[in-house]
């Protein structure tokens, strides 16, 4: 009677899923970020794995952690497997859900550039399911699951709004704007993703003013209380351009300052003339 052999088992895959974010993104924090996991968990598979081989994977260092020979040979490897899976799921999504696309941007870019758009988009093409997906930070388009992602960015992708920086304010307060030198005396509104704003601008038109003000984690909340009259904003163009338009903003200066980077767009994966995806990049400008 023919006796079979025991299966080999298999590393287990979350480990190596665990492993290979770690070593390509150099921390466990960064990995666990990305696998939306605690870091804890990342260490607790990673030291699984290094269980399992009998070998360590990583030099843990005061400074944070080092591949070993070992680690190094392995992980280009498993990238290139992990990005193909990502790849083929994506592939199948497509094929079996053909309407939906997903983006991801920027909250305020989410909520201020893309928003409008989206009734003229539904209305020119009512069969293509959109979502949105607000990140602080573009994401890996060979592991995520969206289908575009629009970020500012200096290069790469394509282009669809170029962004400049200048003052805006509601139209009441701007009476009391005779010059860039009467920022000093009233609030200037600034975003914490964009910080540096004021001080860019300010070094471009080549004014010596300290200003200060309320700080805010929302771009689309600062536009929404510079509308209200609580201060001054650094206005990013593409996102108070319909402020502008209607009047509930106004520009009290003449200087633009144009920045390098400009709302690009990104694709996954090759888009395929009158597919969904490349009929919403089309739209948004792409």
């Amino acid at each position: 009677m023919p006796v079979a052999p025991p299966p080999l088992t298999r590393l287990p895959l979350n480990a190596l899923r665990a492993f290979e974010a770690a070593a390509r993104t150099g921390a466990f924090t960064l990995a666990a970020a990305e696998l939306g996991v605690s870091p804890g968990a990342v260490t607790a598979h990673v030291k699984a794995l290094e269980e399992r081989l009998g070998a360590p994977l990583f030099e843990r260092q005061a400074r944070g952690v080092r591949l070993t020979a070992l680690g190094l040979a392995a992980a280009g490897e498993l990238t290139g497997a992990f990005d193909a899976l990502a790849g083929a799921e994506a592939r199948l999504r497509a094929l079996a859900l053909p309407r939906e696309v997903h983006v991801a941007t920027l909250p305020a870019i989410a909520q201020l550039w893309l928003s409008p758009r989206l009734p003229a988009l539904r209305a020119a093409a009512p069969e293509i399911s959109v979502s949105i997906t607000a990140l602080e930070a573009a994401p890996n388009l060979k592991r995520s699951l969206h289908d575009l992602s629009l970020f500012p960015a200096e290069s790469g992708g394509r282009l669809v709004a170029a962004d400049e920086l200048f003052p805006v304010c509601s139209p009441t307060l701007a009476e009391r704007l005779s010059g860039v030198e009467d920022l000093g005396r009233l609030p200037c509104l600034s975003d914490s993703v964009w910080a540096r704003d004021w001080e860019v601008w300010l070094h471009a038109v080549g004014a010596k003013v300290a200003v200060r003000g309320p700080v805010f984690s929302l771009y689309a909340l600062a536009v929404e209380e510079a509308v209200n009259g609580a201060g001054v904003l650094m206005g990013h163009g593409p996102l108070v351009a319909a402020q502008l338009e209607r009047g509930a903003l106004v520009a009290p200066f003449p200087q633009r300052v144009p920045l390098g980077a400009g709302f690009r767009l990104w694709s996954a994966r090759a888009m395929e003339r009158g597919s969904a995806v490349a009929r919403v990049a089309a739209f948004l400008g792409a």
